[in-house]
C-alpha cells in the first residue's frame, strides 16, 4: 500500500487511527515566502540563531529584537531549521531559552520538530534529556506521534535492537502506551529495516500487545514475498481480525509485483463479495501488475473498466499506465495518455514527466528533456528533486552550462528541488568547465537559501580560487560556510586537492 495515500494535518495534538509514516510527518515543503505573511519575522530569528556564537550572545540578540516569540512562530521557526540543516545544538540552546519563560509552553509540534533536529544529528542523548524535561514540565506534549519521530531517527542509524529498546522506554513517558505505539515500531521496522526485522519484533511481542487490523495492514503493506503476504493474511484470520480494502490492497499489490495477476484477480472476485468495493488504489495496482508481464494496452483498458464500477481514474493511476508505455518505449502512446487526463481535468504532476525524463536521460536525449522541462514549467508544475536531477546530470553529460545555470535560476527564484543533492553535481560542472564565477554566484545563492554546500563542493571551489589568486572572494565563502559548523580553514588541505580538479 503505498504511503501516498495517508494525510496529515499540521496540528499534532491527537494522532489519527492509521499510523503515518516519519517521512510523511515531515513531507511538507517549506512554504513560499509570499504565502507565509511571517516569513520575515521567521527569517530574522533564525538567522539569529545560526549566527550566534553562544548561547548568551542568541538570548542578548532576540531580545534586542523585542519580537514576541509566540507558539506560533516557534513552530515555524523550527520548520525553517529543519529543511535547513541548520545546528542542532544552537536550536536546542533557542527551544530551552524559550521554553524557560514563565507560563510559556511549546506546542506538541515544536516539540516533536526538535527531537526530530536532534535525532537527525544523531544526539540521542540530547532526544532523551528534552523528553524527561517535557516528562516533568508538561507531559502532553509526549504523545503516540512522538514515539514515531522518535523511533523513526533511532531505526535510521541505531541496530533493531537499540530501536526496540528506545521503543520500551517510551512505556513510563506516554500515557496510552498500546497497540498504537506498538504499529509505530513496526511501521518504523518496515521503512528503515527490513521485513523480516519487522516479523521477528512483531512475534516477540504481539503477546504483549494486542494485534489489530491496523498492525497487520502494516505488515502485508511491506511484504514482496507472495508467500510471507498470504501468510500473515491467514494469521489475521485466525485471530478473526477482519480484512477491509486496505488489507485487499495490500494482498493484491504483492500479487500484482510478483506478477501473479491471476491471484489479484481473484482478490477483486473476493473483495466484491465480502461487499467491498475496489478502490482506484486497487486498479492502480492491477494496472502496474500489467505492464510488468508487458500488457501495456490491456493495461489501458483497465481505465474504462474502472468507469463501468464508478470509480475514475485519478493521477497515480494514469501515471501508472503511461509508465507501462513508457518502459515499451511507446512514447507517442504515453504523451497521448498525458494528453487524455489533462482533457479530463487532471494535471500531470512531478511523477508523470519524471517518467518520460528517465527514458530521455538513459536514451541521452538532452533536446527532449529541455523541451519537456520548458512544457512542464509552462504548464505550471514544478520539477521535484528527481525531475532535477535527471535534468542536472544530463546537463553535465553534454557539458551544458547554460541550461543547468537556467535551472539554478528557477530552483532558486520558484523554490523547488534539493539545493544540496543538485549543487553537488552543479559545482562538478562549473569546476570542470572552468566557471568560477558562476560557482561562486551559486555557492552565495544557496547560502543565502539557509542551505549548506557540501565541504567536497567548497573544496573544489577553494582550490580553483587558490590558483585564481582569489583570496577575498574565498575568504567570504569560508566565512558564509561557518555558519553551519566549524569554519573551514581556508588553507586546510589546499595542495592536496589540488590533483583532484
Amino acid at each position: 500500500m503505498s504511503l501516498k495515500h495517508f494525510s496529515l494535518q499540521p496540528q499534532f495534538k491527537s494522532f489519527p487511527p492509521s499510523i503515518l509514516s516519519l517521512t510523511r510527518l515531515f513531507s511538507s515543503t517549506d512554504p513560499s515566502p509570499h504565502l507565509n505573511p511571517q516569513n520575515d519575522v521567521v527569517q530574522t530569528v533564525f538567522n539569529l540563531i545560526t549566527n550566534s556564537t553562544s548561547s548568551d550572545h542568541m538570548q542578548q540578540s532576540l531580545k534586542s529584537t523585542r519580537i514576541f516569540l509566540s507558539n506560533e512562530l516557534i513552530d515555524q521557526v523550527l520548520k525553517r531549521v529543519r529543511f535547513s540543516h541548520a545546528n542542532p545544538l544552537q536550536t536546542l540552546d533557542f527551544y530551552r531559552y524559550t521554553g524557560r519563560r514563565k507560563g510559556f509552553y511549546h506546542t506538541a509540534f515544536s516539540f516533536d520538530t526538535m527531537l526530530y533536529i536532534l535525532g537527525r544529528g544523531r544526539m540521542f542523548n540530547h532526544v532523551w534529556d528534552l523528553i524527561i524535561e517535557a516528562r516533568k514540565k508538561d507531559q502532553s506534549v509526549i504523545t503516540q506521534r512522538t514515539v514515531m519521530v522518535v523511533l523513526g531517527r533511532t531505526a535510521k542509524v541505531c541496530s533493531v535492537r537499540q530501536t526496540v529498546e528506545s521503543f520500551r522506554k517510551f512505556k513510563k513517558m506516554v500515557p496510552d502506551y498500546d497497540t498504537t505505539c506498538f504499529n509505530a515500531l513496526l511501521r518504523t521496522l518496515c521503512q528503515e529495516k527490513s521485513m523480516s526485522d519487522a516479523r521477528n519484533v512483531y512475534h516477540s511481542l504481539k503477546h504483549k500487545f494486542r494485534p489489530n487490523l491496523q498492525t497487520f495492514n502494516i505488515l502485508l503493506s511491506g511484504w514482496k514475498s507472495v508467500e510471507d503476504a498470504e501468510g500473515f493474511f491467514s494469521e489475521m484470520r485466525e485471530m478473526g481480525v477482519k480484512p477491509d480494502v486496505v488489507t485487499y490492497n495490500s494482498l493484491v499489490d504483492v500479487y500484482c509485483k510478483g506478477r501473479e495477476i491471476e491471484k489479484a484477480y481473484k482478490m477483486l472476485d473476493e473483495m466484491r463479495e465480502q461487499d467491498l468495493s475496489p478502490d482506484v488504489i486497487t486498479y492502480t495496482s492491477i494496472i502496474g501488475g500489467l505492464g510488468l508481464i508487458g500488457q501495456p494496452d490491456k493495461a489501458r483498458d483497465i481505465l474504462k473498466e474502472m468507469k463501468e464500477f464508478g470509480c475514475y481514474p485519478d493521477v497515480p493511476a494514469y501515471n501508472a499506465v503511461i509508465r507501462n508505455f513508457c518502459i515499451a518505449k511507446r512514447l507517442g502512446d504515453a504523451y497521448g495518455l498525458m494528453d487524455e487526463m489533462m482533457s479530463k481535468g487532471l494535471s500531470p504532476n512531478a511523477t508523470t514527466y519524471n517518467l518520460f525524463f528517465r527514458v530521455f536521460f538513459w536514451s541521452n536525449d538532452l533536446l527532449s528533456s529541455w523541451n519537456l522541462y520548458k512544457r512542464m514549467m509552462v504548464a505550471g508544475c514544478l520539477p521535484n528533486t528527481q525531475s532535477c536531477m535527471f535534468l542536472i546530470r544530463l546537463f553535465k553529460r553534454h557539458e551544458n552550462v547554460e541550461m543547468a545555470m537556467q535551472l539554478w535560476g528557477d530552483m532558486v527564484e520558484k523554490g523547488f528541488g534539493s539545493y544540496t543533492l543538485v549543487s553537488d553535481v552543479l559545482f562538478d560542472l562549473l569546476c570542470d568547465t572552468g566557471k568560477l564565477a558562476e560557482a561562486e554566484k551559486c555557492f552565495l545563492e544557496m547560502i543565502e537559501k539557509g542551505q549548506k554546500p557540501s565541504n567536497v563542493s567548497f573544496r573544489r571551489i577553494k582550490v580553483l580560487m587558490e590558483l585564481a589568486n582569489r583570496h577575498d572572494a574565498l575568504q567570504n565563502l569560508t566565512q558564509r560556510m561557518a555558519m553551519f559548523g566549524r569554519p573551514l580553514q581556508v588553507h586546510e588541505q589546499g595542495a592536496s586537492m589540488r590533483h583532484q580538479v
